[in-house]
């Protein structure tokens, strides 16, 4: 059995600050080939469809595709603000390596 990916609570505050649900949004977490590791997040606010996955919590709903579900097996999405910027971030423990701007993985 698969483990659905979880969201922290940091996650759901932050889409609560922005008005996502307000707005009819959830955040949108998808699979796609490419990147400069083989794979790459899309990470966005976008309208729940009929197949997603839907991860609710606060309020607030994340969202994965039935075809991105399987590479984010286990994995945890969180939002963190560091020097950089403030963004979500992907820990997948099914990735074997990413790159530097975390966006983009190999399994």
């Amino acid at each position: 059995m698969q483990l659905p990916p979880k969201v922290t609570p940091r996650a759901f505050a932050r889409l609560h600050e922005i008005g996502a649900a307000e707005q009819g949004q959830a955040l949108r977490i998808a699979v796609e080939g490419g990147g400069c590791s083989g794979f790459q997040y899309e990470i966005k606010l976008d309208t729940p469809a009929g197949d997603d996955l839907v991860l609710a919590g606060q309020g607030e709903k994340v969202v994965v595709d039935s075809t991105s579900l399987p590479f984010l097996t286990g994995a945890t999405i969180d939002f963190t603000e560091e020097l950089i910027g403030a963004r979500f971030v992907i820990e997948n423990p099914n990735a074997s390596s990413s790159c530097g701007c975390g966006t983009s993985f190999a399994m």
